[in-house]
This record gives C-alpha cells, sequence and structure tokens, in this order.
C-alpha cells in the first residue's frame, strides 16, 4: 500500500470536478439516505472552500479521498448500503488530464448472499460515470430480490434428464474467496441445488441429475480452476446417493452459519456442527460416510 508520502493532490480543476460529483449526489438523494462520516465531510468542506477561494493546499492533507455512505431503496423495505470513495489525490509522478473513477462498493445486506455480492461488486465498471453505474446496481439489485420472491420451481436442466442423485465431495483445504464463490454463482445454470462448506476439510453437496453434477465438476476445474496447478486441485467425490428428492431449495455457501472457526487462521471448521445441521434436514448420516 502506498505511503501517504507518495500521494499528490489533483490539478484544481479535478478537485472542483469531484466535488460537483459530490454535491450532485447529494441534492439527488434526502439526507437520511446519503451521508459522510465526519473526516470525509471536513476534507470536503476544506476543498470546497478552497475551490471557492482558491486556496487549495498542495499537499495531500491527510485523506485521499472522500467517503459516503448511500442507502439505495430497492424494492419496498430492502435498502441496499453502498460504500462510495471519491479520490481527490493521484499517486505517480505526473498529474492526470483526467478525474480518478470513484469507486463504489456494495455492503452485502441481509437479504443477499455473499457470492452474490461479490458477482455484482465484480460487475462495477471503472468507465461507467458515477450515476450510471448506481442505476446499474439499482437495476441488479431489484432484478436479485424480484427472482428470490418468484416462486421458482424445482430445477430442471434443459439439456440433461435422469433420475435425482446427491454427491459429496470432500476437499482437504478450500478458501480462496474467488474460487469458493464460482461454486455458487455457476450451480444454477446446470440446475444443481446444495451446499458448501469451506475451510479444511472443506465439503461441496449437489443435487441434480449425475449428467449434470458431472458437466458442473468438470466446469470447475477446468475453466473456475484453470489457473491452479492440476497438483493442487485436490479434490474427491466420497459419495453418491441415489434415487433421492431434493432437500435444498438453491445452492449456498453455509461456512459462516453454521459452527465457529477454529485454528491459527481461522480455517479449521466445526464438522460436529455440520452433521447437527445434516441432521436437522435428514441428512446427518451421509457425513460419516463422506469423512471415512
Amino acid at each position: 500500500m502506498a505511503s501517504s508520502s507518495s500521494w499528490h493532490m489533483l490539478p484544481s480543476e479535478l478537485i472542483e470536478h469531484q466535488i460537483a460529483q459530490i454535491d450532485l449526489l447529494l441534492a439527488m438523494y434526502p439526507e437520511e439516505e446519503v451521508a459522510m462520516e465526519k473526516h470525509s465531510q471536513d476534507l470536503f468542506d476544506m476543498l470546497k472552500a478552497g475551490v471557492e477561494n482558491n486556496t487549495l493546499p498542495n499537499k495531500n492533507p491527510g485523506a485521499p479521498f472522500s467517503s459516503l455512505l448511500l442507502n439505495l431503496v430497492i424494492l419496498e423495505d430492502n435498502t441496499l448500503q453502498l460504500d462510495i470513495g471519491v479520490p481527490f489525490t493521484y499517486e505517480g509522478k505526473g498529474p492526470p488530464e483526467i478525474a480518478p473513477p470513484i469507486k463504489i462498493r456494495i455492503i452485502q445486506p441481509p437479504w443477499m448472499n455473499r457470492a452474490t455480492t461479490t458477482h455484482l461488486n465484480s460487475q462495477i465498471s471503472d468507465q461507467e460515470d458515477l450515476f450510471s453505474s448506481i442505476d446499474s446496481i439499482k437495476e441488479s439489485a431489484a432484478e436479485h430480490l424480484q427472482n428470490q420472491s418468484s416462486p421458482q420451481p424445482a430445477p430442471v436442466s434443459a439439456q440433461t434428464s435422469g433420475p435425482l442423485v446427491r454427491a459429496w465431495f470432500y476437499f482437504p483445504s478450500i478458501s480462496t474467496r474467488s474460487k469458493r464463490d464460482d461454486f455458487i454463482i455457476h450451480a444454477p445454470s446446470h440446475s444443481l441445488t446444495g451446499f458448501l462448506f469451506a475451510g479444511k476439510p472443506g465439503l461441496l453437496c449437489l443435487e441434480g441429475t449425475s449428467s449434470d453434477i458431472d458437466s458442473y465438476m468438470k466446469f470447475i476445474k477446468t475453466e473456475s480452476w484453470g489457473d491452479i496447478p492440476s497438483h493442487h486441485k485436490k479434490v474427491s467425490e466420497r459419495l453418491r446417493e441415489e434415487g433421492v428428492e431434493r432437500v435444498f431449495g438453491d445452492m449456498r455457501e453455509i461456512t459462516d452459519e453454521v459452527g465457529e472457526r477454529r485454528g491459527v487462521r481461522a480455517n479449521r471448521g466445526d464438522m460436529r456442527a455440520v452433521e447437527g445441521w445434516l441432521g436437522e434436514r435428514g441428512l446427518g448420516e451421509a457425513l460419516a460416510k463422506v469423512l471415512m
């Protein structure tokens, strides 16, 4: 991370541009929906006065950006918080010709899982202006909510058919966030439901047809894990139950929901808690077979 001494104030015309963006944002939303913390407000006020009085500081005043918290109303009582960072400094030898992009980060709400939040954050483009980005985020979040509230039939593969099976996979370790998210994001397109429990060890349960499960795991290993050396792609199928009915309504990660994390890096899962969680769903006996 760059030290404060490596940051330089933007030219006055670019600072004025960034201030105008904040002013417009504050004008567009009610006071209760957008707020700045004190240090961000102090920086904003100082720079705004500096532009008006031609007394801008030549050196970095201490904070590289002003941060705003925007509460977007998506549908009815569902809100989405956006952390918006407006930079007033640059790093490098020469000043930029255009203002650096305003950074937007979605803060995970209770009604959206981590994988979806991560996916939406990854879709935010630095090439869009602030207000186009906000509109795109609001549209995507509303679509997610509508899909959640609409009654969903049991997933049926458009390409394959066959009896449902429940497959259990064991990982000696799985921790990388992007790899974990891929398991969740790509399951619906393969008509799969189930769960992922990450850590040491990791556990993956998939419900669907055998062909869909095999296709999904092939995709994960070749696409999601394409940058991982083959000797690190350690996952083994431990159990495949036939003639089952779906127990899970979707695909999700349960790592932070079940049990406590142990170990120096808090990456060792509580398998006894997982066993209890599965028992509540009539699957308690499966874990012992998977961990044998």
